[in-house]
């Protein structure tokens, strides 16, 4: 069941403006509200106090779908769902398969839709959200509402978009949550949108450093996977406390992956939602280790199996090199196999110099999440019988009963399962994440780990 979402008080609906009023809009907004209220019916508001978060889009997914009326959301670059929603209702009028993502079939309709709607001169209207506008569906909060739940803040969404180019479209809002709890001041968020091509938005790259707001951490939300040569990027990058990825929307995970390492070399302070997916398990495994007895035995794993929804292995790596890192395993090589089943098989000297040999899974599955790649159970064990160190921890029960069938030379000796990963979803890691910023370690060395496999053999 969802969770009612709280009332929204709309201090500024969408408003499109010249990019030289942003800061002068934004001022008017609050000038007009005053500080106890426009009536001294509602609580004083808070503006935007503590950080700014900019959001970049780069499928156009949410903008194209906007532009044609089948979303009236924020531009904010996650697939929730609401978006979810719009692009099946694509999917059902063009008669491709509802799977509620972005297709490269249903971006492909969607584009042909939009060129064929502007080059009739009959491009959307402001009532069906054309613009790109933040029109607040209270049913369905997103990413950008999950934050301002909790802090009043900026938010900054780039919209690259298909087409010609005709400069960069600014576009300001303002919206505050009223809680129930909380009813002495409205938590607020302002929303600026930016929209144009790539090139367009390249070119104005200079002034939006501008409307970050001084002082205060800045974060950059990059959708997909950071291009370094992107100089729109690079100029946010090197001015936010941190840039924030999604592994699980990676098109080629393990090169995407090596880039960023290559990112983290160059001191880029890189966060990764998935990485944050990992932490249950993570945890689960630590205290499967705790008991003395057990912590000793811990040393003598040289087996370890993950299986992971097949088509995204970031998490199954990322987690591996997690491993890896905090036993000293070094990778010596590294084979991929695909099939039915995408296996990849990496050895590691322990050491004390055994033998580690670990197997990650790509399960197909009959009914795939929102997130790719998701983990579905994992396995330690070992070859020596003696060694009390067998541990499998899944997050359902068939996960469980595979791991139990797959055989080996000792039987697991301790069953644990991962609880609801709802929490899992983009936007509560995201309104996580901006609570934190600067390096994380322990991610860092994982991807140390993962260029270090990447580069220890070659796939087959």
């Amino acid at each position: 069941m969802t969770p009612q979402a709280p009332t929204i008080f709309s201090l500024q609906a969408p408003k499109d403006i010249s990019l030289t009023e942003i800061e002068a809009e934004l001022n008017q907004i609050w000038q007009s509200y005053g500080i106890t209220g426009e009536d001294g019916g509602l609580p004083a508001a808070t503006r935007a106090t503590t950080f700014t978060l900019v959001v970049y889009e780069p499928e156009e997914t949410q903008y194209l779908l906007a532009a044609l009326g089948f979303y009236n959301g924020p531009i904010d670059g996650i697939l929730g769902p609401q978006t979810d929603v719009a692009l099946r209702l694509v999917q059902q009028k063009y008669g491709l398969p509802e799977t509620g993502t972005a297709t490269p079939e249903t971006l492909t309709a969607l584009r042909e839709e939009f060129a064929k709607r502007q080059g009739n001169g009959n491009g959307a209207t402001a009532d069906n959200g054309g613009n790109g506008s933040y029109r607040f569906n209270a049913a369905s909060p997103t990413i950008a509402d999950e934050i301002a739940l909790r802090n009043p803040c900026r938010i900054i969404a780039l919209c690259p978009i298909a087409g010609e180019d005709e400069g960069v479209k600014a576009q300001v809002s303002a919206y505050c949550p009223i809680q129930k709890q909380s009813s002495s001041t409205l938590i607020c968020c302002e929303y600026i949108t930016l929209s144009g091509t790539t090139a367009a938005l390249e070119r104005v790259g200079g002034m939006i450093p501008a409307l970050l707001i001084g002082g205060l951490p800045k974060f950059l939300w990059w959708k997909a996977t950071p291009d370094p040569d992107n100089s729109l990027f690079k100029r946010l990058a090197a001015i936010c406390n941190n840039v924030i990825v999604d592994s699980c929307n990676f098109n080629e995970p393990e090169s995407d992956l090596l880039s960023l390492q290559e990112l983290v070399e160059t001191g880029v302070p890189l966060a990764d939602l998935n990485w944050r997916r990992l932490s249950a398990w993570q945890e689960l495994t630590a205290e499967a280790y705790d008991p003395p007895h057990r912590r000793a035995a811990l040393r003598e794993v040289d087996k370890v199996t993950i299986d992971y929804e097949k088509g995204n292995p970031a998490q199954a790596l990322l987690f591996l090199a997690w491993l890896a890192s905090r036993l000293q395993w070094q990778p010596v090589s590294y084979q991929k196999e695909s099939g039915d089943y995408d296996i990849t098989r990496i050895h590691f000297v322990a050491q004390d110099q055994r033998q580690v040999e670990a197997e990650l899974a790509g399960v197909p599955v009959a009914d795939a999440g929102q997130i790719g790649g998701d983990l579905i159970a994992l396995r330690l064990s070992s070859t020596n019988p003696q060694a009390d160190c067998g541990t499998v921890i899944c997050s359902e029960t068939g996960g469980c009963m595979r791991m139990e069938t797959h055989g080996g030379a000792q039987a697991a000796g301790l069953f644990q399962q991962v609880s609801s990963l709802s929490e899992q979803k983009a936007e509560a890691l995201l309104s996580q994440q901006v609570q934190r910023w600067g390096r994380e370690s322990l991610f860092e060395e994982s991807l140390a780990v993962i260029a270090q496999i990447l580069k220890s053999g070659v796939k087959s």
